[in-house]
């Protein structure tokens, strides 16, 4: 099967489905009317509620919700089931099921005064399951937070070349911030300046890589440290001055990625070479279902992304027929990379070749994981254009720069997060400063410590649930009003029964070991806590929709 053919069909597919299915979103549920004014204007404050021009807006929006999970999920997911179940999922997935999601629960929020999701939830499913949401999420956020830095920090240990352009697109970012905020300079203007001072810095940081003078151990723990303190530091200041002109330019350096990755498929046009399906069942990774669903959840769907949408991007939308193209918009993109993730893989890596091979993709994945399997499909693929080596080294860059974004984003909603759930009671968590040290502490201990180690492996069901807990909320919220419920409805059955079948499988095979070892207590039981969360609240869902449904009378 030729690979740019089976990638040709799913973009446009996706391109279709933003005007088709994306407007009759806007019709039958959102009806975006301009003369009601956003929170960013109502509440405007000039650190988090700010107006954002559309092409900025998105850009941060896409930015902190993709990170490296469209690229990570495709990738195992290929390896263990094939590519063809694979792109069906992302193709079908991200239309129906993730799109949906994003833009329904940024437009929920921005309704209700930017408020996030958990918040919201008190109104929607109780006081009880909003308070367990909340304490989930949070903790949740700080996994991520942990573990998002602790990849970034070894990344620029095993990557020295990409140190100055890490740390370079910091005061690149601010200056495009200043520039076109205060200075007013034109956005395109500033675009190319910001794109050429970066290109400069990516090409010193390959002339001049960098490596700390210290054991690795000791290395790690000075990146690790530094990331939190710019995650703090970048949670707490106004948005136009770090976050959003940091996201918006990561968004263009993965756009073109992209399209230089899409164009070296053009060129190269590379049969691809792993299987259409493996079979029902992987040795890895378990059943097709639930696992599949659990394993791509970016480029599909993803809870977190209702984190961002009712965290950062509902208190900076400018008006609300903007919401479409940041919140529906975004994710389509996500899809189309993992779409390119999927034949970057497929095509530029080779199933059966020897594992000491350069383009074995089992060879690649064992040595060094999803990432560089990627980067290594993604320099295959492009190597008529920018040489192996280069390509590698692109692929890499253009996933670092977007688990930086990430990190800054995630420390911010979780300052949002924090004062939301203690701020009534322990004023002193309504301060900036205050909320965030909370959580960058926490994330620091639990990084520090390894301890993320244990839990990380639970996180995929943990971030499905996320977005099933997000879908009946949206439901709840979508009775009430009398609109259309069956868009969100059904994707939300999907995703609990999906999520509770994982978390049984994973409880099971953690707590009664097939192959006679030791059972992990820790992983079993916390697959036992999320799936008592999930019945809790699948069994208070229909009790909401009942109550919505009567006073919706």
């Amino acid at each position: 099967m030729n690979s740019l053919l089976i990638s040709a069909i799913v973009v446009v597919w996706l391109m279709i489905a933003y005007r088709w299915y994306g407007g009759l979103i806007d019709r039958r549920i959102v009806r975006p009317d301009d003369s009601r004014e956003t929170p960013s204007c109502t509440q405007y404050d000039g650190v988090d509620y700010c107006p954002g021009r559309p092409i900025v807006l998105f850009g941060h929006h896409f930015s902190s919700i993709a990170g490296a999970g469209p690229i990570i999920g495709p990738v195992a997911a290929v390896a263990a089931f094939g590519w063809g179940a694979s792109i069906l999922w992302v193709a079908l997935g991200v239309v129906f099921v993730g799109a949906v999601h994003d833009y329904i629960a940024l437009m929920v929020s921005v309704r209700h005064e930017g408020k996030s999701l958990p918040e919201i939830a008190r109104e929607v499913v109780g006081n009880r399951a909003r308070l367990l949401f909340m304490v989930f999420v949070w903790l949740s956020l700080i996994l991520i937070i942990a573990v998002f830095a602790v990849v970034a920090s070894r990344t620029l240990i095993s990557t020295p070349q990409i140190v100055i352009p890490t740390f370079a697109i910091i005061p690149v970012a601010a200056l495009f911030g200043w520039s076109t905020y205060k200075l007013k300079l034109p956005i395109p203007l500033g675009t190319v300046i910001s794109l050429a001072l970066l290109a400069a810095c990516i090409a010193l940081g390959y002339r001049f890589p960098l490596s700390l003078p210290f054991a690795e151990d000791a290395a790690f723990k000075i990146w690790f440290g530094l990331l939190i303190l710019y995650g703090f530091a970048a949670s707490i200041l106004p948005v136009w001055v770090l976050l959003q002109p940091r996201d918006y330019i990561s968004t263009w350096v993965l756009i073109i990625g992209m399209v230089v990755g899409f164009a070296g498929l053009a060129v190269t046009r590379p049969t691809i070479n792993a299987p259409f399906f493996t079979g029902w069942r992987s040795a890895t990774q378990g059943p097709l279902w639930p696992m599949l669903f659990i394993l791509i959840a970016c480029g599909a769907v993803s809870g977190f992304h209702s984190l961002v949408a009712g965290g950062t991007t509902s208190k900076q939308l400018a008006k609300e027929s903007d919401g479409r193209k940041v919140g529906f918009g975004a994710m389509l993109m996500e899809g189309a990379v993992a779409t390119l993730a999927i034949a970057c893989v497929s095509a530029g890596l080779m199933w059966a070749a020897p594992k000491d091979s350069p383009t074995s993709l089992f060879g690649v994945l064992e040595a060094g994981g999803p990432i560089k399997a990627f980067g290594s499909g993604y320099g295959s693929l492009t190597a008529p254009i920018l040489t192996f080596g280069i390509g590698t080294l692109v692929g890499i860059t253009m996933l670092k720069t977007f688990v930086m974004t990430t990190l800054d984003t995630t420390v911010r909603i979780t300052r949002f997060i924090t004062a939301e759930l203690l701020g009534p009671r322990l004023p002193v968590f309504r301060n900036r400063a205050a909320a965030s040290l909370l959580g960058v502490v926490g994330a620091y201990l639990l990084g520090t410590s390894g301890k993320w180690t244990v839990l990380w492996p639970v996180f995929a069901s943990a971030n499905q649930l996320v977005a099933a807990l997000t879908l009946i909320i949206l439901t709840a919220y979508l009775i009430g009003v009398r609109k259309p419920s069956a868009y969100t409805l059904y994707p939300a059955i999907f995703m609990l029964a999906t999520t509770l079948a994982a978390l049984v499988w994973n409880g099971v095979r953690f707590l009664f070991p097939s192959d006679g070892s030791a059972p992990n207590l820790t992983l079993g039981i916390a697959c036992v806590v999320l799936l008592g969360l999930g019945v809790m609240v699948a069994t208070e869902a229909p009790r909401s929709v009942r109550a919505a449904r009567a006073r919706a009378r």
